[in-house]
C-alpha cells in the first residue's frame, strides 16, 4: 500500500473514531436532556416522620417543576404528611420504594377547589371537590412508582364527623340514618378533572374518606399496577371515572368498601367514551363494575373483559340508565365471580330527567358466577346496606320501563350457580300475578329495587332483542320458581340452554312476541 493510501486510511479511521466518540457524547447528552429534572421534597423541607404537616413543602416541590417547564417530583423512603396538593402539567410524582404520603386527618388542611370552565351538573348531593391529590385542566402528569398514598380517610372521617356534632362545621346535608357526614363534606384521595394524558401506575392506594381514584371530563387517562384498598369509611368507591375519553384500567387489584369500578356521568352531554378495562380483580361491599348511578350524559365504546370478581355483595356487573343517559355498545368478556351476590343487572329507570335514557347493544360472554345464599361480604368491617326485607336469592335482571325498552342485549356462554333454597313461606308471587312486580321507575337501580321476583335465574321485563345462547344456570337446593321470566318482550331468541335435570315449566312467556326458542315444550309456559 502507498504512503498516501497509508495516511488516507489513518485519517479514516480517526475521523471515523471521532465521529463514533460525537455520536456516542451527542447520544448521551440528548439522553442526559430528555431526563427530567428531579425534585427532591426534602430538599424543599419536607419531614418523613409522619407527623409534620408538608403540604407546603410538597406544593413548592411540584411548583418548582412547573415553573422548570417540567420534571419529576421525588418522594423518598419516609412517611410523609400532607393536606390537599395541586398537580400542575408536565409534572410527574414519584414514590420511592417505603415511600408513604399520608392524608391529614385535620379537616382544614384540605381545599375544596373551584374547577372554572367545568359544565353544570344537576346533581350536586355527593360529588366532593376536596381531595388529598387535586388537578385542574393540567396535562401530562403522571403519579407512580412503588410507594404508597394512604388517606388515613378514618380518623379523617370522624374528626369531620365531630366537627359536625360540636357546631363548628356543621354538615346541612348530614345522613342521621346512617350517622355520617355527607360525601361532600369528606375529601377523596384523588380529584382530578378536566385533565388530559394522564398516567398512575404501580402504586399502593386508598384509605380515603370517601371516593378513592375520581376522575372527571378527562381524556388519555391510564391507570396501571394499582393496589387499590378503600375500606376505611362509608361510599369507598376504588375508581370513579366520569365523563371521560380514552381510558385504560389494567392490571389493578381493587378491595373495596363501596363500588369497585364505577363508570359515571355528572354532565348533560356529555359521556364517558372508548373505555377499556381489563385484567382486574374486584372484592366489594356493592357492586364490581357498575355503570351510574349518576347517568345524565352517555356511557359509549366501552369494553370490560378478563375481570376476576369475590366475596363481592351486589352485583358483578351492573349496567343502569336512571337519569337519561343513554348506553351503548358495551362488551363484557371474560369475567369469573365467585361469592357473589348477583350476576348481571341492567336497568333503565327514571329517577330525574323530562325522558328516560337508553340501553342498547350490550354484548356480555364468557362469564361464570357463583351466587351464595348468604351475604357474600359478611367478614367485612364496612358491609354495604343490608337489603331492608327478607326475600328469597335474587335472580339476574334486565329491565326496563313502559315506553322504554332495553335493546340487543347478547348473552353468550354463561353459567351460573344459584343457591336455591327458596320458600314460599318467604315471599311468593304466583305466574297468574307478575303485574304484582312493581314498576320502580323513580327508584335507586339495585339488583334488590324490585322486592321479591317470580324467577330465579332471570327476570327480564320491557326488553326487545334479547339472546341467550349457550347458557347454563343451576341450583344447589330446590326452588319453587321458575328459571326464566319474560314479561313484555320482544324477539326473543334462545339455545342452547341448559337448565337442571328434572325441571318443567321453567320457562315462562308473557306478552312476547317474535320468539326464537330450542327447549322441550314442557318447560315452556304461556300466559296471558
Amino acid at each position: 500500500m502507498s504512503t498516501m493510501l497509508k495516511i488516507m486510511s489513518k485519517l479514516f479511521f480517526i475521523t471515523l473514531l471521532v465521529s463514533v466518540f460525537l455520536f456516542g457524547f451527542k447520544t448521551q447528552a440528548q439522553k442526559i436532556a430528555q431526563t427530567p429534572k428531579e425534585f427532591l421534597i426534602t430538599n424543599y423541607g419536607a419531614k418523613a416522620d409522619g407527623k409534620t404537616l408538608n403540604t407546603i413543602a410538597i406544593q413548592n416541590a411540584i411548583d418548582a417543576a412547573f415553573k422548570n417547564k417540567g420534571g419529576c417530583v421525588v418522594f423518598p423512603k419516609g412517611e410523609f404528611l400532607s393536606g390537599s396538593i395541586q398537580m400542575k402539567s408536565n409534572v410527574s410524582l414519584r414514590l420511592e420504594e417505603g415511600a408513604v404520603l399520608l392524608g391529614s386527618t385535620n379537616p382544614s388542611d384540605y381545599i375544596k377547589m373551584e374547577f372554572p370552565g367545568r359544565p353544570d351538573s344537576p346533581k350536586k348531593d355527593d360529588n366532593s371537590q376536596m381531595a388529598l391529590v387535586l388537578a385542574h385542566k393540567a396535562t401530562n402528569i403522571k403519579l407512580y412508582g412503588k410507594g404508597k398514598i394512604d388517606g388515613q380517610g378514618l380518623q379523617l372521617a370522624l374528626n369531620i364527623d365531630s366537627l359536625h356534632h360540636a357546631g363548628i362545621v356543621v354538615d346541612p346535608n348530614y345522613t342521621i340514618r346512617r350517622n355520617r357526614p355527607n360525601e361532600t363534606m369528606r375529601p377523596k384521595l384523588f380529584r382530578f378533572s378536566q385533565c388530559d394524558n394522564v398516567a398512575i401506575e404501580g402504586l399502593q392506594v386508598g384509605a380515603a374518606s370517601c371516593w378513592g381514584l375520581s376522575f372527571e371530563l378527562c381524556s388519555n387517562l391510564s391507570l396501571d399496577g394499582l393496589k387499590v384498598v378503600n375500606r376505611s369509611y362509608w361510599n369507598n368507591d376504588g375508581i370513579d371515572i366520569t365523563d371521560c375519553k380514552n381510558v385504560t384500567v389494567t392490571n389493578c387489584d381493587l378491595d373495596t368498601a363501596d363500588d369497585g369500578i364505577c363508570l359515571k356521568s355528572y354532565y348533560p352531554g356529555y359521556a364517558n367514551d372508548g373505555i377499556y378495562i381489563a385484567n382486574c380483580t374486584i372484592k366489594s361491599s356493592a357492586s364490581a363494575i357498575k355503570f351510574g348511578t349518576a347517568s345524565y350524559g352517555g356511557f359509549k365504546n366501552v369494553v370490560i373483559k378478563d375481570i376476576e370478581v369475590y366475596d363481592t355483595f351486589r352485583s358483578a356487573i351492573a349496567i343502569e340508565s336512571v337519569d337519561g343517559a343513554a348506553i351503548e355498545n358495551i362488551s363484557v368478556s371474560n369475567i369469573n365471580a365467585v361469592n357473589t351476590g348477583n350476576a348481571i343487572f341492567i336497568r333503565i329507570g327514571q329517577r330525574s330527567g323530562e325522558k328516560a335514557g337508553s340501553i342498547k347493544n350490550v354484548s356480555i360472554r364468557n362469564i361464570k358466577v357463583q351466587v351464595p345464599f348468604g351475604r357474600p361480604d359478611i367478614n367485612y368491617d364496612l358491609r354495604g346496606p343490608e337489603v331492608d326485607f327478607f326475600h328469597n336469592p335474587f335472580p339476574s335482571s334486565i329491565v326496563g320501563i313502559p315506553g322504554y325498552k332495553i335493546e340487543n342485549v347478547s348473552l353468550e356462554n354463561i353459567t351460573i350457580s344459584y343457591p336455591g333454597r327458596a320458600t314460599k313461606g318467604m315471599a311468593y308471587i304466583p305466574l297468574n300475578r307478575l303485574d304484582q312486580v312493581p314498576e320502580k321507575i323513580q327508584d335507586y337501580p339495585e339488583f334488590s329495587m324490585f322486592g321479591e321476583l317470580p324467577a330465579w335465574a332471570f327476570y327480564v321485563r320491557h326488553a326487545n332483542g334479547i339472546s341467550f345462547k349457550n347458557v347454563k344456570v343451576t341450583l344447589d337446593d330446590t326452588d319453587f320458581r321458575p328459571a326464566f321470566v319474560f314479561d313484555d318482550v320482544q324477539n326473543l331468541n334462545m339455545e342452547e340452554i341448559d337448565l337442571p335435570e328434572g325441571k318443567k315449566n321453567q320457562v315462562v312467556l308473557k306478552s312476547v312476541n317474535q320468539l326464537k326458542i330450542d327447549l322441550d315444550k314442557t318447560n315452556i309456559i304461556h300466559l296471558q
